[in-house]
């Protein structure tokens, strides 16, 4: 793995990249998108027709809302977190990065890895250390979640008792 300044680092104990579950391609979303406003359209010309024209707007929000919807859910299925661990350094480096929240180093010697029950789905994932918490994985499907959690036990053990 190489590092931001180009060099190799060869005691990388462990390098990964959380990502949440993807959505459906956008061209899917757009088909669904005109599906709905088409149907829309149909049952708002019917209402209309009728007489009952208030109606018409609120089948306008109805679909500007679904697009304001599949445009948040892919906006948010492009979140990432990288998180790198060796002997020196804990460093969480999340895209698109939170405003105010660069690059987040830890000392692996004083982290300390704490998950809520594993089996609700509301867990949370939170790296401790020198007394503040930083949550990690919030988008993970909860048994990835505890998995991740695991693997970075088990690689911050590494880090702290093996020396070379």
């Amino acid at each position: 793995m190489e590092s931001m300044s180009g060099r190799t680092e060869p005691d990388v104990l462990l390098a990964e990249l959380l990502k949440p579950s993807p959505t459906l391609p956008p061209n899917v979303l757009l088909a669904i998108l005109f599906v709905v406003a088409a149907i829309n359209l149909a049952f708002m010309i019917g209402f209309v027709l009728r007489g009952a024209w208030p109606i018409a707007p609120f089948m306008g929000v109805d679909v500007a809302l679904l697009a304001w919807a599949f445009r948040q859910s892919w906006i948010a299925a492009q979140r990432e977190e990288h998180v790198t661990l060796t002997r020196a350094a804990l460093r969480i480096s999340r895209k698109p990065s939170p405003v105010g929240t660069p690059d987040i180093v830890l000392n692996p010697y004083w982290v300390r890895v704490e998950m809520d029950d594993p089996r609700k789905p509301e867990n949370q994932l939170t790296l401790w250390s020198h007394g503040k918490g930083v949550r990690i994985g919030a988008f993970l499907p909860p048994v990835e979640r505890f998995n991740f959690a695991n693997r970075l036990k088990t690689a911050l053990w590494r880090a702290k008792n093996t020396f070379g």
